[in-house]
């Protein structure tokens, strides 16, 4: 390990100790600095860190977020101007598009009715749709709303796909900006929310928002799918759309605040289907490889992959 960079980990929310065993197998790993100002850091692998923690590092020279989203590293008033790098991964990336697939097929199949009507002994087929005549919206096209989009396409859907700046994508209709998002709603029959949480999309997912999905389709009803942020949500306008039929159902991965209070209505709210932030885990055996990996390269002079872009916020 001699003239390898040491690594600060600091994780709140979990138990660290598969990141610190998985580390240490090929650097010096330690929990907390030595010190108020610790020389000997170069690197920090963090989630959800101690503020403050980050700034007294002389030498920190990159930070790596263990999660696909990196506003737990921003809510650091501290925060020290070094690169940092968000973690992309196929198992993460494949997580994320099986959880989508599987939301997505759940509500154009109409597994809510189904569940209703088995706990009542009801036997009764309803009109079922191709899936060519559902349109799925996806809001973000990162890595992870890309794989989802050809997934989703694979299947036969048309997938839309809205973001901040213009893209393109074989096979999905695009829309950008402000002026995009109405349009890209109202072609929509699933929205599935796969946002980064910034200052421009905290609350994005809000009364008004759902009011422009389109409601006359096969379905019966817009349906909502978020797997992105909590925070990207408004908990109680989602309750609204849903009793007043702005929304025919909702599959919610996260939540505002987290975990879900056992008060919300939300989980026991008969169209909605909760799942504890499980989309998709960070696992370690699959992750701190290809951190290592990237580690190595900067210090033979390599350029870093997967940069956040700070002005943007992901």
């Amino acid at each position: 390990m001699a003239g390898k960079g040491k690594i600060l980990l600091s994780i709140t929310g979990f138990n660290p100790q598969r990141w610190y065993e998985m580390l240490s197998e090929d650097r010096e790993v330690v929990l907390e600095p030595d010190g108020a100002a610790d020389p000997s850091i170069e690197y920090a692998v963090v989630w959800k860190q101690k503020p403050g923690v980050l700034a007294k590092l002389p030498n920190l020279k990159v930070i790596f977020s263990i999660g696909a989203g990196v506003d737990h590293v921003f809510a650091d008033p501290n925060l020290p101007q070094v690169p940092i790098v968000r973690v992309v991964a196929d198992n993460l990336t494949q997580y994320m598009t099986e959880y989508v697939l599987w939301r997505v097929l759940d509500h154009h199949r109409q597994g809510q009715l189904y569940r209703a009507q088995q706990t009542k002994k009801i036997w009764h087929e309803p009109p079922q749709r191709p899936a060519e005549d559902i349109s799925v919206g996806i809001m973000g096209l990162g890595n992870l709303g890309r794989s989802a989009a050809r997934a989703l396409t694979a299947v036969g859907f048309h997938v839309n796909g809205w973001s901040r700046r213009p893209q393109e994508m074989p096979g999905v209709a695009t829309f950008s900006g402000d002026a995009g998002l109405v349009p890209f709603l109202n072609a929509t029959d699933i929205l599935v929310v796969l946002l980064p949480l910034t200052e421009a999309t905290r609350g994005i997912v809000n009364y008004g928002l759902l009011k422009e999905l389109r409601r006359r389709n096969g379905l019966g009803g817009s349906v909502l799918i978020n797997a992105g942020r909590g925070r990207l949500q408004r908990d109680a306008d989602i309750l609204r759309a849903l009793d007043d039929g702005t929304l025919k159902e909702a599959s919610l991965d996260v939540f505002e605040v987290e975990p879900l209070p056992k008060t919300s209505p939300l989980w026991s709210h008969p169209k909605v289907f909760v799942t504890p932030h499980a989309a998709a885990t960070s696992d370690p055996a699959h992750l701190v490889a290809p951190m290592l990996k990237q580690m190595e390269a900067f210090e033979r002079g390599g350029p870093l992959e997967n940069l956040v872009d700070r002005a943007a916020g992901y």
